[in-house]
């Protein structure tokens, strides 16, 4: 599968919002790509619509393969397919970490895991796609405890959201609920990503 190698702030400038919450992502204006950042034509209606998706697959470092397969899950889901959409999104592996603050970025929670260092309830878990429920009990690899204090230490004043327990003493978190759309911490039009998918 493939996976995009290029510089990540190349991104953040390509959808106009900074994909991390790093200084290299937020401490600039982003600029439009190109020289001047100069955009000669005003965006189309698929333009937005596309700029809309591009933005939450950034954000979540997720294959257009996998991101339509997850609107499909969201379509047949019962209830808001946007919220469906958040929810599988959020309740990715990576993304909780990222939510924890063990992780500076989508990129090093997924390193974390595809290394092996993460337990869900007790079972060695090394997909970062893997879905998480409420209930599920995360914990990590002892030899990992030092890297994972580093990057709290550097992700000071990180609020883990309501729907996680998080005891950083001992390094383990719980998933009390499922996300709600309030609990993600970026503005995203779910609608115009709906409208792109019909």
């Amino acid at each position: 599968m493939g996976r995009y190698l290029g510089p990540k702030v190349k991104l953040s400038r390509r959808v106009g919002v900074p994909i991390a919450d790093i200084p290299k992502h937020t401490a600039k204006e982003l600029e439009l790509p190109g020289m001047h950042g100069y955009r000669g034509r005003r965006q189309t209606e698929f333009g937005v619509r596309l700029n809309e998706k591009q933005k939450l697959r950034y954000h979540y470092s997720v294959q257009e393969k996998q991101f339509r397969r997850y609107m499909d899950m969201a379509k047949k889901s019962k209830g808001n397919t946007a919220n469906s959409m958040m929810q599988l999104l959020e309740q990715r592996l990576d993304n909780v970490l990222r939510r924890l603050g063990v992780g500076r970025t989508i990129w090093a929670t997924r390193q974390i895991v595809s290394h092996g260092h993460v337990s869900v309830n007790g079972r060695k878990t090394d997909i970062a796609s893997f879905q998480v429920k409420p209930g599920d009990q995360i914990t990590f690899k002892e030899k990992v405890h030092k890297v994972l204090r580093d990057n709290m230490e550097q992700n000071a004043g990180h609020n883990v959201p309501g729907w996680l327990e998080w005891n950083p003493a001992q390094l383990t978190a719980k998933v009390n609920a499922a996300p709600t759309p309030e609990d993600v911490p970026f503005e995203v039009n779910m609608n115009l990503i709906i409208e792109f998918y019909r």
